[in-house]
């Protein structure tokens, strides 16, 4: 057996990196606060690579080491900047403590019960419950009106299933930037779902937030195929980016919570 050296260690959490981000971002509710802890976690690392040490993949005992550093600290979340972002807050103080760290570790981050259980200090049992508590947490708290702004069609019907069999009303699909302002002007959605690279070549970046421009604050998820390229470090960046090709249970996991905890926060083109 070979063992990894440090520069294909470091070269594993490199690759690791954006994703630890993306969870980070996505449990703290704050890019700022992700990226401290995530910053915090490779400092760890850096006066000790133990943890990473014999492990085949680095994923599960680089969210291990995150873990221990964000839960000695307290678990805390970022500092509201809007109201929205304070009655976020309150919602996640009421939710079983673990039950949402599980649902963004098994659906958004695709780790299986017995990963999520050695990230979080669990059996695999005690992890699949987690998930299903927080399902159902989620499936309860809110229901709302959705925007899906996609240009390939199966893939909006797709969505479309999937947003109206978890309770929610799609007000419609837009297939260009200049559909989507039209139709956000008809009917003001809760939510929106966009795509990166809509079909006449404008952005869904630009298409978001032309309609915030208009509405103000709310929700959103982005759908991508190379999420690295937007979780770069720059600011800002998106609270629930999902990746293509999706599961069911990722766009329901990322629409639930993304009304639950109403994260406003978008990208810049």
């Amino acid at each position: 057996m070979t063992t990894a050296g440090p520069a294909d260690l470091t070269s594993a959490i490199g690759a690791s990196l954006p994703y630890l981000r993306r969870y980070a971002r996505a449990l703290t509710g704050s890019q700022t606060s992700g990226d401290r802890f995530a910053a915090a976690t490779l400092e760890a690392l850096l006066e000790d690579m133990t943890p990473l040490k014999g492990a085949a993949a680095v994923q599960v005992p680089l969210f291990r080491v995150f873990h221990l550093v964000w839960t000695s600290a307290g678990a805390p979340v970022g500092e509201p900047d809007s109201p929205l972002s304070g009655h976020a807050q309150r919602h996640m103080a009421g939710l079983t403590p673990n039950s949402r760290e599980a649902l963004l570790l098994s659906v958004i981050e695709g780790f299986t019960p017995d990963q999520i259980g050695a990230i979080l200090g669990c059996d695999a049992d005690e992890a699949s419950e987690l998930v299903g508590i927080a399902q159902g947490e989620m499936a309860n708290s809110v229901a709302g009106r959705v925007m899906i702004i996609e240009d390939e069609a199966i893939i909006a019907m797709d969505i479309r299933d999937i947003v109206t069999e978890s309770g929610h009303r799609v007000t419609g699909i837009a297939r260009t930037r200049d559909e989507a302002v039209a139709l956000g002007a008809r009917e003001r959605p809760d939510l929106i779902l966009a795509d990166i690279q809509l079909a006449d070549n404008s952005s869904g970046i630009d298409a978001v937030n032309d309609i915030l421009a208009q509405f103000g604050v709310m929700p959103v998820i982005f759908i991508t195929a190379f999420p690295e390229r937007l979780l770069t470090g720059e600011r800002p960046e998106p609270a629930f980016l999902i990746t293509k090709p999706f599961s069911e249970d990722q766009v329901r996991s990322a629409v639930g919570q993304a009304m639950f905890f109403a994260s406003t926060e978008t990208l810049t083109a």
